[in-house]
């Protein structure tokens, strides 16, 4: 979208106070008042839960009053069922019919004058759902462009959440940089771009090895590059950009980039290495309702592949997988691919 002057600069503010901390109330009480200039409301709140705990939420609120952040599990209840569901389009319902719902009514019951809602669901691939909500206590509904700005917003929320999940622990301590050697969970590289590196984790050099046996003595120059991208584009990068992913059999190296608060007078990145599988698990109960086929198309979007390489592992027609797409959302009680993501995560069980 167009922006303003106006709004290009709050957007800039507000991407580089999401960025100036790995502490996520500092983070969000830095950013509260440039968030309510670039999208006016009376309060807002961060929710993260994870797939295998449903129900137990771990809020923020910015401005939020405690109330909504204690009930809300029974306000979930009344306006989404006992089920998770991905994000829908505004509400068809008229003014007097919204009135009469229950969730409207339980809100008032409560003393939460709420009249207008605008929310955005983060990311779903990590091992944690979020939501992000603007609250408003007064009839006027948030325009289009202001649900737009919000889904610009998203990605950079988002990666917020994840890098503070992350270094939570280690934020707290006195030095980040020694602290993050004993990152548990995965595998880091403090780099000052592009070339100097500061520490590494201990089975890094080894997993690199496994992964770039023919690059044995620095880091491997397509991360390098990568990197290089990174720290040229600053807040330009496009969604994703963040992420690096090199497939393999079984597994793949995800590796994430996240450009620290400064310390000692700079802002070194560190290059987070996961081998993490590439598929979701598909919930059995699925297989059940679906065909041997289907069900081997579902894995494909499970493990993030394209309509095309659906079709050229399976040996089917582009159309064919559309088809047999079409008449699998239906048999599952899902609306797209994303909600088959989500819905997939969710069911999760604990190993």
């Amino acid at each position: 979208m167009n922006l303003t002057s106006r709004e290009q600069a709050l957007l800039l503010e507000l991407t580089q106070a999401l960025s100036s901390s790995l502490d996520l109330t500092e983070v969000l009480a830095r950013s509260q008042g440039i968030l309510t200039q670039l999208l006016p409301c009376d309060y807002a709140a961060l929710c993260v839960s994870r797939p295998e705990r449903p129900g137990d939420y771990e809020w923020l609120g910015l401005g939020a009053p405690g109330i909504l952040l204690t009930h809300y599990p029974e306000l979930a209840a009344v306006e989404f069922g006992p089920e998770p569901q991905a994000p829908r389009a505004p509400d068809p319902r008229s003014r007097k019919e919204l009135k009469r719902s229950l969730l409207y009514l339980r809100c008032r019951e409560m003393g939460l004058p709420l009249e207008q809602v605008l929310a955005v669901l983060l990311d779903l691939r990590q091992d944690w759902h979020g939501g992000f909500t603007l609250y408003r206590e007064h009839a006027l509904p948030f325009t289009e462009r202001e649900q737009a700005l919000l889904e610009d917003l998203t990605p950079y929320l988002a990666n917020t959440v994840r890098n503070c999940r992350l270094f939570a622990h280690e934020a707290t301590r006195g030095d980040l940089l020694d602290a993050l050697f004993h990152h548990q969970g995965a595998e880091c590289i403090v780099m000052d771009p592009p070339e100097h590196e500061r520490l590494r984790t201990p089975g890094a050099t080894e997993l690199l090895r496994r992964w770039y046996p023919e690059e044995q003595k620095s880091l491997p120059q397509e991360l390098r590059d990568h990197l290089e991208r990174l720290q040229a584009l600053g807040t330009k990068q496009a969604v994703g950009m963040d992420t690096w992913t090199r497939s393999g059999g079984k597994q793949d190296l995800k590796v994430t980039f996240v450009q620290l608060p400064e310390q000692r007078g700079s802002r070194p990145w560190v290059l987070v290495l996961q081998e993490c599988s590439r598929a979701i698990p598909m919930p059995e109960p699925w297989r059940k309702k679906l065909s041997a086929r289907e069900a081997e198309v579902v894995q494909g979007v499970l493990s993030n592949w394209t309509n095309e390489t659906i079709a050229e592992d399976l040996g089917l027609t582009l159309n064919t997988v559309k088809t047999h797409l079409r008449n699998i959302f239906p048999k599952l009680g899902i609306e797209s691919r994303t909600d088959l993501l989500y819905q997939a995560a969710w069911r999760q069980k604990p190993g």
